[in-house]
């Protein structure tokens, strides 16, 4: 069965086309700039040929309809006709709580996703201009649903909920939700398949790192709790996020500033966490050459950075009962060594011995990091979420076709 998955955002369409039953790439790439000047496709073949194609790209309909394109060219082609694309996976961000698993699409997930749409503005509706191309370009392929916030649906209440009002609760649905879960998800099956032993019966910690970046506790193969919340700006410190704050310090500034809602969430979303602090970038290799050149700012940033997700280790590791397995994941997890080694510095007295021979220069890989006698295992695991959208793709279109 060749898959095609898609993760649709405001502005952009990344892609990719496996074949699942032999586990290959076919092609992957991204449409940049969705509805603005200087729009593209970038297109990668399996064996490794790219080509940039630049065109007047007004909407999402228009990049699919570039993207099947490229796919079945002479050229750049990597199937001979669309009828080769088997089913469709759509990356969709919030759930909330009426999807707790993937599902395929019909006109009743889409009426319940639509529902879906004020606990995620930004991001939902693009996901749904997606689905909505895809009905339109191809209406005989079957399409699923995989939800950014189904994995962290088995959290407890008491790891959930906010201390708000209940009622507020009952009425917006207002609660944790977590993001990422196909991401975390994916590196802890893969770790524990690696060291050969069962994911139900470890105690996890992932730590998916990026310009967006989330922590989750995993219990029994479950997940239990995660640091993003309703929206993607709680928990750690991130590019242009502010992670956790004081609600106070908030609602002060926006008096001071005389800032609306709307100006008040560009804040802290748009110009808050590394970006907010330094001063030069929300990218962490431009934040750490102005850092090794003596940018105090830079510097504090990185040391705030990683201070918020040793302190996330640490209060997961409590909320667990312990650790078995600390797993590094995403574009700095998987690529930045002196992150990951000062996040698990000092953490011998929880039996974390870290390995920081092995940890240098290790870059994009499988890797263990943690010493032969450490009781915590450390890993780095490159993500695959794209992987995992077409695991349950292949798995609901089974189950329902």
């Amino acid at each position: 069965m060749n898959i095609l998955v898609l993760n649709c955002g405001s502005s952009s369409i990344k892609y990719q086309l496996l074949d699942f039953e032999n586990r290959r790439t076919l092609a992957k790439g991204i449409v940049e700039k969705v509805g603005l000047k200087g729009s593209f496709l970038k297109h990668e073949k399996e064996r490794g040929d790219v080509v940039k194609l630049e065109g007047e790209i007004i909407d999402h309909q228009i990049g699919i309809e570039y993207v099947l394109g490229v796919m079945i060219s002479k050229k750049h082609g990597c199937i001979s006709s669309l009828s080769e694309i088997n089913a469709v996976g759509h990356r969709m961000v919030h759930g909330g709580e009426l999807f707790k698993d993937s599902s395929l699409i019909n006109d009743d997930t889409l009426k319940n996703f639509k529902a879906c749409i004020p606990l995620a503005p930004l991001h939902n509706p693009a996901n749904l201009e997606g689905v909505k191309a895809m009905q339109y370009l191809l209406p005989e392929v079957p399409q699923v649903a995989v939800f950014d916030t189904a994995f962290h649906q088995t959290m407890p209440a008491r790891a959930y909920m906010y201390a708000l009002p209940y009622s507020l609760y009952k009425k917006y649905g207002i609660r944790r939700y977590g993001f990422h879960g196909t991401s975390h998800y994916f590196v802890a099956r893969r770790a524990c398949e690696i060291l050969g032993v069962p994911m139900e019966s470890m105690k996890i910690i992932t730590c998916h790192l990026g310009n967006g970046a989330s922590v989750a506790a995993i219990k029994h193969g479950k997940s239990i709790d995660t640091s993003m919340g309703l929206t993607p700006v709680e928990g750690l410190m991130m590019g242009t996020r502010t992670g956790d704050m004081d609600l106070g310090a908030l609602t002060f500034v926006m008096e001071k500033e005389e800032l609306n809602i709307a100006v008040a969430n560009t804040l802290v979303n748009k110009h808050s966490g590394m970006l907010g602090i330094t001063g030069v970038s929300s990218d962490m290799r431009e934040i750490e050459k102005a850092s090794e050149a003596g940018n105090e700012r830079a510097i504090l940033g990185l040391d705030m950075f990683r201070y918020r997700i040793k302190k996330y280790i640490g209060s997961f590791t409590a909320a667990l009962g312990g650790l078995d397995l600390l797993i590094f994941t995403g574009g700095i997890g998987e690529n930045d060594p002196v992150t990951r080694e000062l996040c698990c510095s000092e953490m011998e007295y929880m039996g974390l011995e870290f390995d920081t021979q092995k940890n240098n220069g290790v870059r994009g890989k499988e890797m263990l990091l943690s010493k032969p006698g450490s009781r915590v295992k450390v890993m780095t695991i490159p993500t695959n979420e794209e992987l995992v959208i077409a695991e349950h793709t292949y798995r609901i279109v089974s189950e329902n076709i």
